[in-house]
């Protein structure tokens, strides 16, 4: 599946649009990670395990809107796009969103 950011397919014609597809993932990190993480916010620094939480969710959110383009029989997903929002402490929402299409 190609995947793009932009609105077209350099050297490709869009022939249909299917509609909007995407995929969504909320995880939460482990209490005992989340503290230490907190730990780690009064030294500065990088938080790890939330760096690797937020890349773990958006592969697999991205993966879900892959599964949702392939079902209406899509050859690319355009205009891709992500977001993302805590959604309690210590969880977080990835949202990956894009239209799928088929190309000439």
């Amino acid at each position: 599946m190609l995947i793009v950011t932009t609105e077209y397919v350099a050297g490709k014609e869009i022939v249909e649009s299917l509609g909007v597809v995407k995929g969504e993932m909320v995880q939460s990190k482990h209490v005992g990670k989340d503290f230490l993480a907190g730990m780690k916010n009064i030294v500065g620094g990088e938080l790890k395990s939330y760096t690797k939480m937020i890349s773990e969710s958006r592969k697999i959110a991205t993966d879900r809107m892959i599964e949702e383009a392939k079902k209406l029989g899509a050859d690319a997903i355009v205009g891709v796009r992500y977001g993302s929002s805590g959604v309690m402490q210590g969880a977080a929402e990835v949202i990956a969103y894009g239209t799928a299409v088929k190309l000439k």
